[in-house]
């Protein structure tokens, strides 16, 4: 039978209950099931040019297998949490990662039926699946973990999990395209659910709010599509005006703030928006927004770097992203022992600071961009990103009461999944623009549909060079002409970077009061 807990304080000896000796079993599950979510947001960034190959979706079919995930799984998030809260954490985690399994080989299968819209439907149940798991995951550490130093900690490993399965995404797909196909990164899935989803319903308590309120449908639905249309309207605005994607933006817009003035005269909210009243809650919400952005349009663009500029193949470009991921594991699991010592306002600004030397690093490198210079802004993305993501979590969860920490899990995971979403649309669209306007004096064989393909992106580019021959003189003149404009677009996307960045820290230092400490009560 379940072990349901009741509301209990988290900070002190009175009304603490005893630590549970599986907690750190139970952290392991919680992980495992978080591990795959994050991978997948950036898993297909070095198998996309093989599902390309394959399936040859159109471009608006790219745009969809892509953006889909993002898009649905930030919608979700913050009634998930809400539904966790009422029904179960470990009845929505479970359900969660199911549906997460089943996603799965829908989306493997997809290339036995060549269906793009087989895959675009499987990434569609992957988001939902993992809406369902990723605040639980957060919500339920809250629950689990009744000593405030050793919850701090905890998280610490779960930033570390959640930003290390974004990093090694690349790496990942990169092993399996090669060493199998594209399918091959939807199928890994399947055997870590199996097992997460056994272990879970054997070691996982349940958790239920005292709440008797039923689920406000109407705010769901304006939280879901307001995020949605919003997050759609500034990604599609990113690469060029279009009337459509600006009403999608005021449409959003409108919808989270009629949302938001509901959950005001809520007396049981689906997100208490008086928590983004607490500066400190508000910076970590940016932080994570922040740290994410950069990390997802970084790992973006080097991946295409690494692929199309430096001739590596999938598993090599993975390989070539990993000092990201070791330097963000590190950094994570550094961050609670800095946090006791030092608080939460230099942890989250010296983060900060880190990505900012990255997007530096970037910018600055001399021309032709060479992987040395990547490889130490991919550690201080990592460092960045391991303190940023670690520090604003444990904010955020400290900030709650435990009956409400599903909130806080949306909350957070809105952030990251946004983020991401957003870094690769806002600085992925930049990166696009400038390359177009640096894809001049092409060859003289390269005219017409030909050309418009080449101009497009560095990967239709090569797509060009390979069919007029790599060997041949209008090929290879192609390629540099190609390699150059891409270089150039990421110095100056690189700069557009540092003052995204630079903001935030900004923020993060007027926000944070002094002497804050994430495992106190606030």
């Amino acid at each position: 039978m379940d072990r349901v807990f009741a509301e209990r304080s988290s900070e002190g000896p009175p009304g603490q209950a005893p630590a549970d000796p599986a907690r750190w079993a139970m952290l392991a599950v919680l992980c495992s099931s978080l591990l795959l979510v994050a991978m997948d947001a950036t898993i297909l960034n070095v198998a996309l040019p093989s599902l390309i190959k394959e399936m040859q979706p159109d471009a608006l079919e790219q745009l969809w297998i892509i953006d889909i995930y993002g898009l649905v799984l930030g919608g979700l998030l913050i009634t998930a949490g809400a539904v966790g809260d009422r029904l179960g954490r470990k009845l929505l985690f479970t359900t969660g990662f199911t549906v997460f399994g089943a996603a799965s080989v829908l989306a493997a299968t997809a290339g036995t039926t060549d269906s793009v819209l087989q895959l675009i439907a499987g990434r569609i149940l992957l988001a939902i699946g993992g809406a369902m798991v990723m605040p639980s995951t957060l919500s339920l550490i809250r629950t689990i973990f009744t000593d405030a130093h050793e919850r701090t900690l905890a998280i610490g490993i779960w930033a570390a999990v959640a930003g290390a399965g974004a990093a090694i995404g690349p790496l990942v797909g990169g092993l399996l395209v090669n060493s199998f196909s594209w399918s091959a990164a939807f199928w890994v899935n399947v055997p870590v659910v199996l097992v997460t989803v056994v272990a879970a319903v054997l070691l996982l308590p349940e958790y239920r709010s005292p709440s008797h309120h039923d689920l406000d449908l109407v705010a769901a639905a304006l939280s879901i599509a307001g995020v949605i249309l919003t997050a759609w309207g500034i990604k599609h605005l990113a690469g060029g005006f279009r009337p459509v994607d600006l009403a999608a933006l005021l449409a959003g817009i409108a919808a989270l703030t009629w949302f938001a003035r509901r959950q005001l005269q809520s007396a049981d909210p689906l997100l208490d928006v008086r928590l983004f009243a607490s500066r400190p809650f508000l910076a970590a919400a940016l932080a994570t927004l922040t740290a994410m952005m950069a990390i997802g349009a970084a790992l973006y663009l080097i991946s295409l770097w690494l692929q199309y500029v430096r001739g590596h193949d999938a598993l090599a470009a993975g390989l070539r992203t990993l000092p990201a991921a070791i330097a963000l594991l590190a950094s994570s699991l550094l961050t609670p022992w800095l946090l006791r010592r030092t608080g939460v306002r230099t942890v989250l600004t010296a983060g900060l600071a880190a990505l900012l030397c990255g997007f530096v690093l970037l910018a600055a490198a001399p021309q032709p961009l060479e992987y040395g210079a990547v490889a130490a802004a991919l550690v201080t993305f990592g460092i960045g990103d391991g303190m940023a993501i670690t520090a604003s979590a444990a904010v955020m969860v400290s900030a709650v009461r435990p009956e409400r920490a599903g909130q806080a899990g949306a909350v957070s995971e809105s952030a990251y999944e946004l983020g991401i979403g957003f870094g690769v649309a806002l600085l992925g669209s930049i990166h696009t623009t400038l390359f177009r306007s640096g894809m001049t004096n092409l060859p003289g064989r390269v005219r017409g549909a030909a050309r418009e393909t080449a101009r497009e992106s560095v990967g239709g580019a090569d797509h060009v060079a390979r069919d007029l021959g790599y060997t041949t003189g209008a090929g290879r003149s192609l390629l540099a002409v190609a390699r150059t404009a891409f270089n150039d677009a990421l110095r100056t996307t690189s700069l557009v970077s540092v003052g995204i960045v630079a903001t935030a820290v900004v923020l993060a230092a007027v926000l944070v009061p002094k002497d804050f400490r994430a495992d106190s009560a606030h």
